[in-house]
């Protein structure tokens, strides 16, 4: 929840005037629902997809202040996050709704950035796997690893969004790796070919060791998407 019709656009100006630079890597944003029409004006014609962060489990109907799947396709937009760990914190969804989420995107015709991560108590805990693999199976469960394979994957420690912590590459690495081999489990063609992003405080310095890893095939970036030039640089760093 950031930004205004003045920062927006300067930011977009600043993506589209470097976008050129970046060859190894497809690049969205995702927008606050408010702003769509503006960015799919100001990014109709480039290289940059767009997308929103949030939908609603319905098709239509008395929901007010929920917005639709088919309202967000209006403009064409690629991309929605579901079950970011703020959602799922701050909102209660459960990995029930995160799933019916997901299913909807996809009826819609677009791609669901589907958000996975465990709390620092969880890691604490040792429970990481624990937590990813659930949440992983909810979706499989109720749609089936070959719809799983329509969406990207985001796996964002909760402990380490906005604290200044980051998991190291091996850590990320690490549980990359099980959540590929969760999906294995159900569809090894879909484990194999499924792009799973880090979205744990990837910023301009830790990037292109994050995205050298194997298992790590892109990042879902948070503050550090709200300045050009440092989205850009990790853009960039894709090898």
């Amino acid at each position: 929840m950031n930004g205004s019709r003045a920062s927006i656009k300067a930011l977009l100006d600043g993506l589209k005037a470097g976008i050129g630079n970046v060859t190894k890597a497809d690049v969205a944003v995702c927008a606050p629902y408010i702003y769509l029409p503006e960015v799919a004006a100001q990014l109709a014609g480039t290289s940059i997809a767009w997308g929103a962060q949030n939908v609603s489990t319905e098709a239509k109907g008395a929901f007010t202040g929920e917005i639709a799947a088919s309202m967000i396709a209006d403009f064409n937009c690629k991309y929605i996050i579901v079950g970011h760990s703020e959602r799922r914190s701050y909102y209660g969804e459960t990995d029930d709704i995160v799933a019916k989420k997901f299913g909807v995107v996809i009826e819609a015709g677009m791609t669901p950035i589907f958000c996975i991560g465990e709390t620092l108590e969880e890691r604490e805990k040792g429970i990481t796997e624990q937590v990813v693999a659930r949440q992983v199976k909810a979706v499989i469960d109720m749609h089936g690893a070959a719809m799983l394979g329509k969406g990207v994957i985001a796996y964002e420690p909760v402990w380490a969004i906005g604290t200044g912590k980051t998991a190291t590459p091996a850590q990320a690495q690490d549980v990359h790796a099980f959540i590929r081999s969760v999906i294995a489990k159900s569809d090894k063609a879909v484990a194999e070919k499924i792009i799973i992003q880090y979205g744990g405080s990837m910023n301009a310095a830790n990037a292109k060791e994050l995205l050298a890893q194997p298992d790590i095939d892109g990042g879902l970036i948070g503050g550090a998407s709200l300045k050009a030039e440092d989205f850009l640089t990790i853009c960039t760093s894709a090898p």
